[in-house]
């Protein structure tokens, strides 16, 4: 499977195509439209939310909404919209880049004096085609029990250390929530420091964490190093802009303990088969998903345009100045938790097809059927 996105902040359109997407599956527009609901949400984002009200508009690839094999077309309208393909705008040119942006190194990549046209692709708009793509995948997914979800650990200095039980509780949990999160007293503390730096004229970063749960064991590889699950997850975290920092399981934590109290010792009854008690792991093993829940956790960055702009260059006299400042969000860290799950169902579906195949829902359920078959056949023969 193959995903491509095109589109600028303010062009016409953001779009996304899936190709080597399997035949047969229901889609539901509705479902990616509550998405992209969600990725608009949260406590700290900017006028452009207002501004924006995003539907996603399927224009291939689907019959009576089942999947056709063919290439899956999507956009999404942009309201604010400002430059044009065919026809001249009346922007001036921008020529001071934002510290921590894509700006400066995209303006030597690429030769170019105005910004502008480094900033129009770089910007986390473009995170409005993942959803999509996301959320076609979380459908696919959903034929096998395999559920994705998200809530934030931190903003800032104010964190939770509260642990969810499973993604139910979850999607329980922040679904009232303003910051995707599962500890009202801790979010409380996140969006005061949210508002002081609204006060402020400053931005915040914060932590989130996925759970993928449901995946059975075995999905990913250890033979080749682009094949692994934790490495592909991590590959897709990391590309949403502003993360800078991934971490499976107990992560880092690793490296300040004994291997006797943190490997996650492995236990086999009749009735349960094989399991842990623990899961420092965080469900994988290996470059392979080992059937426990699966979790990330994804580091994001303060938003880099700020209101109280740093010290930058012109690019044009080479004079030092403030840099520009563009519409921007104090705090995305709701709408970081929905483009992760969405990165990380890309990641999961692209693995799973690897496995079960790829061409239609049929075959691929068939042979995951067989292979499940396969495992417990395993499991019997220990007894």
């Amino acid at each position: 499977m193959r995903i491509l996105t095109a589109g600028e902040s303010h062009g016409e359109c953001i779009c996304a195509v899936l190709e080597g997407f399997p035949k047969g599956v229901k889609l539901s527009e509705d479902f990616i439209n509550e998405e992209l609901k969600r990725r608009m949400s949260g406590v700290g984002r900017g006028r452009r939310m207002a501004i924006e009200e995003d539907k996603v508009e399927i224009i291939s690839g689907l019959r009576n909404k089942v999947t056709l094999g063919s290439p899956i077309a999507m956009l999404v309208k942009n309201r604010d919209r400002k430059i044009f393909s065919q026809k001249k705008d009346n922007l001036a040119s921008l020529s001071v880049p934002r510290p921590s942006h894509a700006d400066l190194a995209g303006a030597f990549k690429y030769q170019e004096s105005d910004v502008r046209n480094i900033l129009e692709r770089s910007s986390a708009r473009e995170t409005v085609a993942r959803v999509c793509a996301g959320a076609v995948c979380k459908q696919f997914l959903n034929n096998f029990n395999i559920r994705i979800a998200s809530f934030t650990v931190s903003v800032a200095k104010a964190s939770s250390t509260r642990k969810p039980k499973d993604t139910a509780e979850i999607r329980s949990k922040t679904k009232s929530s303003k910051l995707n999160c599962i500890d009202r007293e801790a979010e409380r503390t996140m969006i005061a420091q949210i508002r002081k730096a609204e006060c402020d004229k400053d931005s915040l970063g914060g932590i989130v964490e996925v759970w993928i749960e449901g995946l059975i064991p075995g999905v990913g590889s250890f033979m080749h190093f682009d094949k692994r699950l934790d490495a592909r997850i991590a590959y897709y975290l990391m590309s949403i802009p502003a993360i800078k920092g991934v971490e499976n399981g107990l992560g880092f934590e690793y490296a300040k303990r004994k291997g006797t109290s943190t490997h996650d010792a492995i236990f086999y009854t009749p009735g349960r088969g094989v399991y842990r008690k623990t899961n420092n792991c965080g469900g994988i093993e290996g470059g392979m998903s080992n059937g426990e829940v699966i979790i990330f956790r994804a580091a994001m960055k303060p938003i880099a345009t700020l209101r109280k702009p740093l010290d930058s260059v012109n690019l044009t006299s080479g004079k030092a100045e403030k840099a520009i400042v563009e519409r921007s969000d104090t705090s995305a860290i709701a709408a970081c938790g929905v483009i992760a799950e969405s990165m990380a169902a890309i990641a999961v579906q692209e693995l799973f097809l690897d496995k079960f195949g790829q061409d239609t829902l049929g075959e691929i359920k068939a042979n995951y059927q067989s292979y499940l078959k396969t495992v417990k056949q395993k499991l019997k023969r220990r007894k």
